[in-house]
C-alpha cells in the first residue's frame, strides 16, 4: 500500500471511492456538484498547514483522507473513506492514512485536530477512539470549524506540541 498526496490527475479515482461509499451505503442524496471541496481539492485542503492524501494499492485508489486547516493551529479532519473491500485490519488502510496525517500535522505544528460524524457510524466511532479521540460537545468546537449538516457527533485529537 501506498499513502500519498493527492494530485489533479486523482480527481476521478477519488470521487470513484467516496461518491458510492456516501449514497449507496450512508443512504446521503449527495452528488459531485453538491461538493465544492471535491471539485477542487488543491485549492481546498492542500494549503495552510491542510493537505489532502489518497491510498493505494496495486495502482488503485482504495481511500482517502484531508485535513483542514482551519487557523489557530487547529485543523478538521474530512473525507475520510475506505472502500468497503479494503476495511478492516487486514489491510489497515484507515490506520496508515490517519498515521500519514498525524506525522503531517506534528511537522506542521498544529495542536488540535477535529471530527465530525454522524451517530450511526459505530465502527467510524470505535476507530476514532481507538485512535485517541475524544468525543467532545458541538459547543466546544472552534468558531471556524465547517459544521456539516449531517454531524451529529464530535471528536478533538489533542496533539503533543514540541516545545522550542
Amino acid at each position: 500500500m501506498h499513502i500519498r498526496p493527492y494530485e489533479p490527475a486523482d480527481a476521478s479515482s477519488v470521487a470513484a471511492v467516496i461518491l458510492p461509499i456516501q449514497q449507496a451505503e450512508f443512504g446521503i442524496p449527495i452528488t459531485l456538484d453538491d461538493q465544492p471541496d471535491l471539485r477542487d481539492i488543491g485549492g481546498f485542503y492542500q494549503k495552510g498547514s491542510g493537505n489532502f492524501w489518497i491510498a493505494e494499492l496495486n495502482g488503485q485508489t482504495v481511500g482517502t483522507i484531508a485535513l483542514l486547516d482551519i487557523g489557530n493551529r487547529d485543523a478538521a479532519l474530512r473525507k475520510m473513506f475506505v472502500a468497503a473491500p479494503y476495511r478492516g485490519p487486514a489491510f489497515g488502510v484507515a490506520k496508515h492514512l490517519l498515521r500519514e496525517l498525524l506525522a503531517w500535522s506534528a511537522r506542521q505544528g498544529l495542536q488540535n485536530i477535529y471530527l465530525g460524524t454522524t451517530a450511526k457510524f459505530l465502527a467510524a466511532h470505535k476507530f476514532y477512539e481507538k485512535n485517541g479521540f475524544i468525543e467532545v460537545d458541538k459547543s466546544s468546537l472552534p468558531e471556524s470549524f465547517p459544521l456539516m449538516a449531517v454531524d451529529s457527533k464530535f471528536y478533538r485529537l489533542a496533539l503533543a506540541v514540541a516545545s522550542a
